[in-house]
């Protein structure tokens, strides 16, 4: 059996990526300190023999027994909130946990994933975004600890992979929803969705004509395996291309919760991206890879998820 270490196993995403690797044959190590990961969500598989738990900050140097073929480096706060209350664990976790990640990948002879993200390209001034746009980033605004700890994790990943010849693959996550995102996590669709739940306005920001693209966690999962897999270095976009006015989708989260809210505008915030819609030609070259699952679908079942939570 495979065996792979997951950094910010007990996330989101982290999570859900355990589920499927213990579904596909491997071994799974999870690494999380739960700053914003959550035991809940790797509870049903701390009994597995197949699954260890490892309550750990990877930004402090981390010494795992036997082998490994495979790390993953998903250990991150990962939305707005998040990076008010932690601006240094984030940017110690993309410097200081990926140096560390990419340190027992290499002693260990394993290939190593990074998990990064679309906010690498800033508020963009292309669109759809390729792998090779350099980005439009502010350095010093309210966002730049998460952006440029992600800027510097691919950095430091594909100088081990020409120093070093460790096999690197990044992914470049774009917005990605579903069961188990936090109910404060602060992102679109969380927020949405208990909004709407509660009868209370749905808040958008601005005018409403930002677009996001929204990819069910099943599918990027999916996607990352593929990756992992493949013979593939450096970055790759994964997300659905199909892209959505956030005024739009607050009108479908209405509809889908058969709620009474109403619309509420307040000031677009600092840094906030005008676009984000992946171009996903590499991914359906390289991965062979497409998202399945409609927008639609998702949203019941996220919905779902947070009307039980």
């Amino acid at each position: 059996m495979k065996r792979v270490l997951v950094t910010g196993g007990a996330g989101f995403i982290g999570s859900h990526l355990c589920d499927f690797l213990l579904e596909q044959g491997y071994r799974v190590v999870c690494v999380d300190n739960l700053i914003t990961g959550s035991k809940d969500n790797i509870k049903h598989h701390l009994k597995n023999a197949h699954f260890e738990f490892i309550k750990h900050n990877i930004s402090k140097p981390l010494r795992v027994n036997g082998p490994l073929d495979y790390v993953l480096h998903f250990a991150s706060p990962a939305s707005p909130i998040d990076y008010v209350e932690y601006p240094i664990p984030t940017l110690k976790v993309g410097a200081l946990g990926t140096h560390n990640a990419l340190g027992i990948a290499k002693a260990k002879g394993a290939k190593f994933l990074l998990a990064s993200t679309s906010e690498v390209y800033g508020d963009p001034l292309v669109s759809p975004q390729k792998e090779s746009y350099w980005g439009n980033v502010n350095p010093i605004g309210p966002r730049s600890c998460y952006d440029e700890a992600k800027r510097f994790a691919e950095a430091i990943s594909m100088s081990y992979y020409r120093m070093h010849g460790i096999d690197v693959k990044i992914v470049r996550i774009f917005n990605t929803y579903g069961p188990r995102m936090r109910k404060k996590d602060g992102r679109v669709v969380p927020n949405f969705i208990n909004q709407a739940l509660a009868g209370k306005d749905i808040t958008v920001y601005g005018k409403g004509r930002q677009t996001r693209s929204f990819c069910y966690v099943s599918d990027l999962v999916r996607g990352i395996h593929s990756l992992m897999l493949s013979k593939h270095n450096g970055p790759v976009n994964l997300g659905n291309p199909q892209e959505i006015t956030i005024l739009r989708f607050a009108r479908e989260i209405i509809k889908a919760t058969a709620s009474r809210s109403r619309i509420k505008y307040l000031p677009l915030p600092p840094d906030d991206p005008r676009q984000r819609q992946p171009d996903i030609t590499l991914a359906k070259k390289v991965l062979k890879w497409l998202p399945a699952v409609s927008l639609q679908q998702g949203l019941r079942q996220t919905i779902e998820f947070f009307t039980n939570a």
